[in-house]
This record gives structure tokens, sequence and C-alpha cells, in this order.
């Protein structure tokens, strides 16, 4: 738990490691409450066209115990993966809780995969059993054939299953008699959860993770959130459960610390529709991907036209840029709390404006518990203004064990202790961490290096930009251009004139030399399922267009 302090240095020296030896997430995000307070909220679905309906804490106890006394009684040994492709809802609550009292491993992916993607985290990371919806079962299907290990997928929403013994209905093995059951005695150590890396600049890798990385999440979600629980808390987010920013920032903590989630009501992001959830479930504290605040940006006067009870916002997962921070100072009237980490090893750096560790562009300091450095390749550390890699140090309770499988890449994540994350970042005289970009996504023009995540920034400020990419483009003379691929808001026609004028404005904002030399309108731009532009698409449609270098 993080201590209360009145500056960032007196909570780092009044805190300290104290993870149980015997610890399981699925016992601890719900029998506690479920003794204590059966009837306490633990989650409320939302839905623009009827009243909020809830789940206690003594419902998800009961029916995530009968679950994991299913998975036992059909013989999932220790560790077994067990798959779950399901949008927000309870039945995904009840299955990570079950996966997790049965001593098995969840592996939870994103609703939004075509089958070939979730054929290749599925065969990864051998799952046994997939946990899905009708609209899952109908990809699975098509890549059945090609998954021997896959031996059964139970679904949601089917009632009678016909003559598939391969198929069980989820209502049937969430009523399974749960006589004499007992969790599974799992440690800190523990395989609990397989997330996948987000695929931004390669194939996705699946990051292992054990018990231990909820405990090692708590300090990081009080800090951003500002020493949640407060009487009053309700959280909401519309990342992906399957996303480790979804599921480790914000569903697994708040079960823990007793304060409801609110999900559902938005199949596809829609930023009235969200500020509408936020105003009539009266959300205090919200996770909200910089690429849906930019989207929000775009809802005039929110503040007016919605009752808003918001105590605390906190964004990562891309560069939230000074821009979008500036937005939410005027028009929320709080300062968004940025924070940084990644699948293997996430939530180590956060803002926390309570502590006055809030600076527009920065994504904070490092949370206490957690030694975070810009290292040099040799692993030596960077001086202040110095640009380098983000690593962090082991041993570290959010620190994955390993990619699953794959002791090779997991080697090749680390420097001597120092876990490197490939992210470039510039530590300032006064502590905070300044995001770059990626390793791969750095654009070198003229000698001059700059992260598209600024550039971004600046172009979304243009009133005529809902969304931006920018790249580097080969070139002759200068090795690299910048090129911003551009959606425009709605209404607004592309001209020529409309190129200019967004380029002067991109050039008025930031340097001369580094500014969008060639803009192209495009009607949508690829993003992961965690909400990150797919760069990688963008750079090599750029390099395809670059002529021939002599």
């Amino acid at each position: 738990m993080l201590p209360k302090g009145d500056t960032l240095e007196q909570v780092r020296a009044a805190f300290e490691w104290d993870i149980p030896l015997q610890f399981n997430i699925g016992v601890e995000c719900a029998d506690g409450w479920a003794k204590s307070e059966p009837d306490r909220i633990a989650l409320l679905e939302w839905s623009a066209h009827e009243a909020p309906k809830a789940t206690t804490y003594g419902y998800l106890k009961q029916h995530s115990d009968q679950l994991a006394a299913w998975f036992q009684a059909t013989g999932h040994e220790s560790c077994s993966r067990v798959g779950i492709i399901l949008p927000q809802s309870v039945e995904t609550v009840l299955s990570h809780l079950a996966i997790y009292k049965a001593g098995l491993v969840a592996v939870p992916l994103a609703r939004l995969f075509a089958p070939q993607a979730i054929l290749q985290r599925l065969a990864k990371a051998n799952v046994r059993t997939v946990v899905t919806n009708h609209d899952g079962l109908r990809k699975i299907r098509e890549i059945w054939p090609q998954l021997p290990s896959l031996t059964r997928i139970v679904v949601v929403g089917i009632g009678e299953i016909g003559d598939d013994i391969r198929l069980t209905a989820f209502d049937h093995a969430a009523q399974w008699s749960a006589d004499g059951f007992q969790p599974a005695l799992t440690g800190p150590e523990t395989p609990a959860l397989i997330i996948f890396t987000s695929g931004t600049t390669g194939p996705a890798k699946g990051a292992l993770h054990g018990h231990k990385v909820l405990p090692g999440h708590l300090p990081g979600v009080q800090m951003h959130h500002e020493w949640l629980p407060q009487p009053g808390d309700i959280a909401w987010t519309p990342a992906d459960w399957a996303w480790a920013g979804g599921l480790l920032n914000v569903l697994l903590p708040c079960l823990y610390f007793g304060v409801p989630v609110v999900f559902g009501g938005l199949e596809r992001f829609d930023p009235d529709l969200a500020f509408r959830l936020l105003a009539e479930m009266q959300v205090r504290n919200a996770f909200i991907p910089p690429t849906a605040l930019r989207l929000m940006k775009t809802v005039a006067e929110p503040s007016k036209r919605y009752k808003l009870a918001l105590r605390t916002i906190g964004s990562g997962g891309e560069s939230l840029g000074r821009d979008t921070f500036e937005w939410a100072k005027a028009e929320l009237g709080l300062s968004i709390n940025e924070f940084y980490g990644q699948t293997e090893c996430n939530l180590v750096l956060s803002s926390c404006s309570a502590l006055g560790v809030a600076k527009a562009g920065a994504i904070g300091k490092p949370v206490p518990g957690h030694v975070v450095a810009v290292i040099r390749p040799d692993g030596s550390i960077c001086a202040a203004g110095e640009r380098g890699e983000v690593a962090v140090k082991r041993p570290d309770p959010v620190m994955f064990l390993g990619y699953f499988e794959d002791g090779e890449a997991t080697a090749k994540k680390f420097i001597g202790e120092w876990m490197t994350t490939g992210d470039q970042c510039v530590v300032d005289d006064d502590g905070y961490f300044h995001f770059v970009g990626r390793d791969d996504d750095i654009i070198n023009s003229a000698g001059y290096r700059v992260g598209p995540g600024e550039i971004e920034d600046c172009l979304v400020s243009h009133p005529a930009v809902k969304l931006a990419a920018a790249v580097g483009k080969p070139d002759v003379l200068r090795t690299e251009i910048v090129k911003a691929y551009v959606v425009l808001v709605d209404g607004v026609e592309p001209s020529d004139m409309l190129k200019d004028d967004i380029r002067l404005h991109a050039k008025a904002r930031m340097a001369a030399n580094i500014y969008p030399r060639e803009i192209e309108f495009v009607d949508d731009i690829p993003l992961t399922t965690t909400g990150k532009v797919i760069r990688r698409l963008f750079r090599e449609k750029a390099k395809a267009e670059a002529k021939p270098q002599s």
C-alpha cells in the first residue's frame, strides 16, 4: 500500500514491499469482501437504454468457486493455460477469478482479434481451453484444426450445446457443485497470467506473470489515482480488460480495493457516450488512453453539458502530450496523471498531482518500490538531458517471469540487472521522464532525432485534425523526412490548402527543421486493441513510397 505523505520523497522513504508468501489473485479479489460484505457492489453494468445492473462480491465468490471447481473436475492440471476472448462482462471477471483460484494460467485475448491473430497466440501459449462467446466461437471454428491442444470451449450465451462434446455452456460450468472446493495454494512466483505484447513493432510475445503482479501494481494505481480507495470512488476504463492497462491498472486492483468497476455500453468508443457514462455513473476514477482522450477533446464544452464527478484521470500506453494535458486542466478542472509501463513490467512511472508530481509533456517519476532509469547501450545510467532507453532494475514484483517458453527472447530483454523496454526517454533536471518514442519509431531527419508522439500531439491541436500518425520517410538529402497520415474531423473536406495550413501550424509550434513535409489524408488510422497507433504499417507504406536512393 502507498503510504501517505506531502511529497513523493516522503512517500518513497516510508514505502517497502510486503508481499505474502501465499497469494492468489482470485481469492484476494473476491473472497475477503464476500465474507465481510457479501452485498457490496463489485461491478456496475451501464447501458444507454436501461438502468445499471449491479454484481456483488458474494455473487463473484460463489460463481468463481463453482467455475474453478468445474476446471478442476474436468482434468485441468496446475498451470494449464485457459484463453479468455470476451468483452468487458461479468463472465470475463468470473473467468479470471476462477482460473486463478484453480491454479491455472489466464490468457486474455482481445475480442477484436482476427482468427489468424487468435491462432498465433493460442498456439504460442499452448492453450487447452477457451472461454468465449458466439463471435469468438465463430472465429475459433475457422482455426480449430490447426490447434491440436485446444480440446474444449466454454461458450457464454448458449443454453443448449447440441452434439459437440467439445463445447460447454458457461452457465453450466459456472453452476458446478463447489462442495469441498479449496483454492489452489499459490505464491508470488506461481504462474498466473500470460499477456501478449501489443505487436506494434513485430510479432506479439507472451509475457508470463506470477500472482505477485497484482500486489506489485497497487502502489502505482494508488499513485495516479491519488490514494485510491477514497469514499465514493467508482472506476471506469474503455480499455479492453485483455490488455494489461485495463486488467491490471483498473479491474483487478479495484476489485482488490473494493471499488466498484463500471463497464458496458461502448461496443465502439464514442466520445459523447463516454462523457454520458461518466456523468450517469458518477465515475470518480478513470483510466483513459491518450487516443481516447484526443477523441474526447472533440466534444464541445463537456463540463457544461455533463454533470461530471471525476476525481482522478490516469492515462498511459502512449505519450499523452502537452496539448491534451492542458485541455484537461482547462475543461475538466484536473491534471491527468500520466503513467508508464509495458506488458513485461507495467506501471513503474507515474504522475500524481496531489504530490505535486505533474508536468505537461512528462510521464512522471518512478513509483515507490521501483528502480527505473534511462540507460546507455552498455547499461550505464544517462546524465540528465541525455537520451537513452528506459530500463527497470530487477527484481521487481510487476516484472514478468519471462516470455512463455522463449528463454532466448527473455535473455535479450536484459542488460545485466536492467530489463530494457525499447522505449527512448530523457530525464530532466527535476527527475521527470519525458517519452520520446519506441526505438523503431524514432525519426532521424538531417541528424535531428525526434519521437513521433510530440509531432502527433502538435498535429491534433489543429482544429481540423482528429487523429494523426507521424513516421520517417526515407530521403536522400535528409536521411528521413517527417510524413504525417491525418484523419480529419467529421465534416472537414480535405484539400491541398488544408495540408499547407496543417503543415504551417506544426512548423510554427515545433521547429523549422522538424515538421511534416508531407501530409496524406486517410480515412482511418489502425490501432492495436490497446489503442496504440500501429506506426509500423505507416513506416512500411512510407518506405514503399520513397524514391530509390542513388
